[in-house]
């Protein structure tokens, strides 16, 4: 169980935990059950000038810089570059492995290792982490190449032919496809409840392809505004081809979409940045 609650104010917002905790501990109760408090962690994203604990039961939980929640390492600032550095860890170990038996190997064997043990790192939850830092986007793209370097053992090749020989795409452009996916099951209501009520349809009054578009909010920052999937996703879902948006079958949009990359990537990490000036 993970409560949690937004607040103007951090008194208001402990307040809200420790009420929303009493009640899920009376649960526990109720079911014969005890709260273990030494797994408990407190997580306050925003700003604030002291360090800060919440009452739960007879403990006190201080807030923590970071916690580990279904396998997601979530950070106070909302930025998860702990959680891909981990991963990156975890890729980068598989990696070496891969790199002192590929003598032994033949390209399609090596290429499934690649797949099964490495790609997959990358898998889990990338809606979530997916609006990262170009640190640590630079970091994945330089690990995705030097297991390319290695599958095909070619040392000559940049990223982009590499990519184009294994007939693939880049971890962030993979990343686009699941989001697209995604606004898929939203557009023909195949998503949960509470995953649909994030976004909405703009209706249009004419014959115009832009009737079954999804609404673009309004936002006033680029860090939680713009980076963040509410915003994103429509953009992406907006940028699929007509004739993809319009298959029936969610195993056959799934097979398409896998061949698509969007042209002109609208997302901060695929613009160009210049100091003094900012993105172009």
């Amino acid at each position: 169980m993970t409560p949690f609650v937004c607040g103007q104010s951090l008194s208001e917002v402990v307040q809200k935990l420790e009420e929303n905790s009493d009640l899920a501990i009376k649960w526990f109760k109720d079911n014969y059950m005890k709260l273990n408090s030494d797994k408990c962690h407190l997580l306050i994203s925003g700003f604030k000038y002291e360090h800060i604990w919440a009452q739960i039961g007879k403990d006190k939980i201080w807030e923590d810089s970071e916690a580990k929640l279904l396998g997601v390492t979530i950070d106070n600032s909302l930025k998860f570059d702990c959680h891909i550095n981990n991963i990156c860890t975890k890729a980068n170990q598989k990696l070496s492995v891969l790199s002192r038996i590929r003598k032994i190997l033949n390209i399609k064997q090596r290429r499934i290792i690649f797949k099964s043990f490495f790609e997959s790192q990358f898998k889990y939850c990338p809606l979530i982490w997916m609006f990262c830092s170009r640190k640590a986007n630079t970091r994945i793209n330089k690990l995705h190449e030097r297991a390319l370097r290695i599958v095909y053992e070619d040392n000559i090749s940049n990223f982009d032919e590499l990519l184009e020989k294994d007939k693939s795409f880049s971890i962030h452009h993979q990343n686009i496809q699941t989001v697209a996916i995604e606004m898929y099951k939203v557009h023909y209501g195949l998503s949960e409840n509470s995953f649909n009520d994030i976004f909405h349809s703009r209706s249009n009054s004419y014959n115009l392809r832009s009737q079954c578009d999804l609404d673009i909010p309004s936002v006033n920052t680029e860090t939680f505004g713009k980076n963040s999937l509410r915003y994103f996703g429509p953009i992406i879902w907006n940028s699929v081809p007509e004739r993809l948006r319009r298959i029936e079958s969610l195993s056959e949009f799934k097979k398409e979409i896998r061949k698509w990359k969007i042209e002109n990537c609208p997302c901060r990490l695929c613009k160009t940045f210049l100091g003094n000036v900012g993105f172009l």
